[in-house]
């Protein structure tokens, strides 16, 4: 039986019987020893938060911005940010897109969401607008 874990950056590791870990590659193979019989999926990767949360955390780190700061710029409260990098609760919907058009194409998906006459933008996102540029 083999025991796979995903990882708080999002990379599966196989859990050998010492204990220790051994990376898998990511994409099909990563997908076929989850689909392997008797295989167990960890549902939380070995921090305790669920794979949602460390979704939202990696998409955030590769921007390079503070929680606040991509709270901005996707015109979200800094908490809705917070409860999805903490498990709390799973980005859904829109936002689940919204996340994996950042993760392709930030630079474009900033410049979209970006408003040069300040409507429809808080006073939080136009002090962070105004810090980052």
């Amino acid at each position: 039986m083999m025991r796979v874990r995903l990882k708080a950056d999002g990379r599966i590791v196989e859990i050998l019987p010492d204990g220790s870990e051994r990376a898998l590659a990511n994409g099909p193979a990563s997908a076929v020893a989850r689909s392997l019989p008797g295989s167990v999926v960890v549902a939380r990767s070995a921090n305790g938060r669920p794979p949602d949360a460390a979704y939202a955390r990696g998409v955030r780190a590769r921007t390079r911005l503070t929680q606040a700061e991509f709270a901005a710029r996707i015109g979200v409260p800094i908490e809705t940010v917070r409860n999805w990098e903490q498990g709390k609760r799973s980005p859904r919907g829109p936002a689940r897109a919204l996340l994996k058009v950042i993760e392709r194409a930030p630079d474009m998906a900033f410049a979209v969401l970006r408003t040069d006459d300040g409507e429809g933008a808080t006073e939080e996102t136009r002090q962070v607008a105004k810090q980052g540029t």
